[in-house]
């Protein structure tokens, strides 16, 4: 793309969806295991289809919804499908995304330092298990939760992406993991 985005062009959290996560079943209105047009007609009301392909090596296809608005940045969320075409991956824009939560924490477009802290703590709370990808990020097989960064101009924020569980014990593997390797990609926007 060659325009160049900045804090300017994202949203706060009162211009955002509420979407809530219920960690390796759901994300907002998507339940891992639907159908493309499963997800198409969930997503009908808020979001719409702006590009997708059906195939990507070695598994499933992606597909990328953008807000009706269109003044918002880029793609909202990214969802990706399993070899049986089947949702098993939701990554969720820092600029444009909604807002997810899960028990109250909230993670999209956050500064990822702040982000991390909490999350360490919500962990730790619950006995749950903290990794780091190969590139730092932060995950959880627990919760098939990796907290991605993409860029704001100069500012970095964060980018969740939430999966199933069949991808979740390696969801933070950037070489090994099922996560496609077009979502390890730096977002440069």
């Amino acid at each position: 793309m060659g325009d160049t985005v900045s804090l300017r062009d994202v949203l706060d959290d009162a211009q955002r969806l509420a979407w809530s996560s219920g960690p390796l079943r759901r994300v907002g209105p998507l339940r891992f295991g639907m159908t493309t047009d499963d997800v198409r007609t969930a997503l009908s009301g808020t979001l719409s289809l702006a590009a997708s392909q059906e195939r990507i090596p070695g598994g499933g296809g992606w597909a990328e919804y953008e807000l009706r608005d269109p003044t918002a940045f880029g793609p909202a969320v990214t969802t990706y499908y399993d070899e049986s075409d089947r949702l098993a991956g939701v990554a969720v824009s820092a600029l444009c995304g909604p807002q997810v939560a899960v028990d109250g924490l909230r993670l999209v477009g956050r500064t990822p330092s702040r982000l991390e802290d909490e999350f360490r703590a919500y962990l730790a709370s619950h006995d749950l298990t903290l990794r780091y990808s190969q590139f730092a990020h932060p995950w959880a097989p627990e919760l098939g939760l990796v907290l991605r960064v993409q860029r704001a101009g100069d500012l970095v924020l964060s980018r969740p992406v939430f999966v199933a569980p069949s991808w979740a014990e390696r969801c933070g593997d950037t070489t090994e993991g099922a996560i496609p390797i077009e979502e390890w990609q730096t977002f440069e926007w």
